[in-house]
């Protein structure tokens, strides 16, 4: 840890950035309302926030067609666990510590909701089939009994201009994706190349 001067308590912290108004203290609610259904179900894209027992964290994206996420009631929401790269941090880590905190987003919205409650990871056929998206069934999904809901104000996306177009590089000054796995991970035979072709084959033959 590098020599800088931390602050160690809640109330030093506060004595640098105050508290929060009235408005911000009363915006958490405990249900999915309308408001949060409506939000949810016109969100194509999350983050889902894990650490495991030992406190070691992990944000995960899920993204999929607007209103993949299942509402079952007021408490109750089903995120569906779609084919990925089978790390598995965010299930892992669920297994051994099951609370999460999720931020849905709608492009071109800069407020977002946020949700946190308790994670059970579900198999039931029944319910899975309910999520079920290009002839395929989720093989798990994740249950999040909701603790709080609130909605998170837009000044990180207006200072990053995330939705403006204006704001995004073109395309040949973006980071070389292909090329950074293959420094990282450093096998043989195994080039930017290869790992580009790797990529284009899961991206259009196994989203699902």
């Amino acid at each position: 840890m590098p020599d800088f001067e931390t602050i160690q308590t809640e109330e030093e912290l506060r004595t640098i950035l105050g508290y929060p108004g009235e408005l911000v203290k009363n915006k958490v609610i405990h249900i999915l309302d309308g408001h949060c259904r409506q939000f949810i179900s016109q969100s194509p894209l999350l983050m889902i926030a894990t650490s495991d027992q030992e406190g070691r964290c992990d944000v995960s994206p899920r993204g999929d067609a607007p209103g993949f996420v299942l509402v079952l009631d007021d408490r109750h929401l089903v995120i569906p666990e779609r084919p990925g790269n089978r790390r598995m941090d965010s299930l892992r880590n669920l297994l051994s510590n099951p609370r999460a905190g999720l931020i849905f987003m709608i492009p071109g919205l800069e407020e977002t909701l946020r949700v946190n409650g308790r994670a059970y990871i579900v198999k039931d056929e029944n319910l899975l089939q309910q999520m079920e998206s290009h002839g395929r069934n989720p093989l798990v999904g994740i249950v999040i009994e909701v603790e709080e809901c609130y909605s998170h104000c837009a000044k990180a996306f207006k200072r990053s201009s995330l939705w403006n177009p204006e704001s995004w590089m073109s395309k040949e000054k973006l980071p070389n994706i292909a090329q950074m796995i293959a420094d990282h991970v450093k096998l043989p035979g195994i080039s930017a190349d290869k790992v580009a072709e790797s990529l284009n084959e899961s991206y259009t033959k196994r989203l699902y």
